[in-house]
């Protein structure tokens, strides 16, 4: 299901990437000035399309968040996913498929800056640069330094992204079909889940009752449903957990995560502070620097001179 990643969800990312991403970080000197001389307004801009785009779209930065994290997790930080590729494409694989979204406002969002700073921002750091603003602005979560001077990658990886890819809960929504079971059907014998708050489990009963629309959408997190904070937690002390892979972090007997639940639920700063080290680490996922990649002008496909230069050396090493 899209709302699921191997290790824990990524409103906890903070919690395993210290030790996960520990040997895949790149040694890439990103940094947040890097487009002060070239394209200083780079932030301005991005933030301007985004809260126009919100108006309309209250999901949009929760959907950009994601984006910006089944992009790292897939080759790293190149913008793969956001490639137009019928055969390799990534928008294709299994978790994103009719789920991913906000292609739309990254593309405007790249228009605006090719108007005001041609062949500079790479759509990688766009990415980056959105889901900081989506955090900070949209939703009054902290803000941090981007690191910045990705490139973008030249292929995308179906295959790699019909893996363990992770999801967005404190804010955002999500489809009846990621948490129905556990509504009417928990262990195959017509049975709810005893975790779910009874009064909780009507609820979501009336938003999606048995044999209805499946897509039919619902909050994430139900006390603040767009606003970036650690009520996931305390949610989840209450059994408001609305995806049963969330709930096991509290509900999972002796488990490691009910402390840290119960420590972010008390401290948000101490949460903040961990999702921004978290949000950094994962941003410096194996990016393309220098000379390597390119700077896309449509983040849907590579360069045309890329692909004749790419043609041209394949034709060499064949002849």
């Amino acid at each position: 299901m899209p709302e699921k990643m191997a290790c824990f969800q990524y409103i906890v990312a903070a919690l395993c990437f210290a030790v996960l991403l520990e040997g895949s970080l790149s040694k890439a000197q990103l940094t947040p000035t890097f487009y002060d001389e070239t394209c200083p307004n780079v932030t301005a801009i991005i933030r301007h399309v985004l809260v126009n785009a919100s108006f309309s779209d209250p999901r949009i930065g929760a959907s950009l968040i994601r984006l910006h994290f089944h992009d790292c997790f897939v080759q790293g930080c190149d913008a793969s996913i956001l490639l137009d590729d019928p055969v390799n494409g990534e928008k294709e694989a299994i978790p994103n498929n009719n789920s991913a979204r906000g292609y739309e406002v990254i593309d405007a969002m790249k228009a605006a800056l090719e108007s005001a700073c041609p062949n500079t921002v790479s759509c990688a750091d766009i990415l980056a640069i959105a889901s900081e603003q989506s955090v900070s602005t949209l939703a009054g979560g902290p803000s941090w330094a981007v690191p910045l001077g990705r490139r973008d990658g030249f292929t995308a990886n179906r295959t790699l992204a019909n893996s363990n890819l992770p999801g967005a809960h404190t804010f955002g929504r999500a489809q009846c079909l990621t948490f129905t079971s556990r509504l009417y059907n928990f262990t195959g014998v017509g049975d709810t889940d005893p975790t779910l708050n009874t009064t909780y489990l009507e609820e979501l009963r009336q938003i999606c009752p048995q044999g209805g629309n499946s897509s039919v959408l619902t909050n994430l997190d139900p006390t603040t449903p767009d606003g970036f904070d650690n009520n996931y937690f305390t949610n989840l002390q209450v059994n408001r957990g609305l995806l049963r892979s969330d709930q096991n972090l509290f509900s999972t007997e002796g488990a490691d995560t009910i402390e840290i639940v119960n420590r972010f639920s008390s401290n948000q700063t101490a949460f903040f502070e961990s999702f921004v080290e978290s949000m950094i680490r994962m941003g410096n996922i194996s990016p393309l620097t220098g000379t390597e990649g390119e700077i896309r002008s449509n983040c849907r496909a590579v360069n045309s001179a890329t692909i004749r230069s790419n043609s041209d050396a394949a034709l060499v090493s064949s002849i």
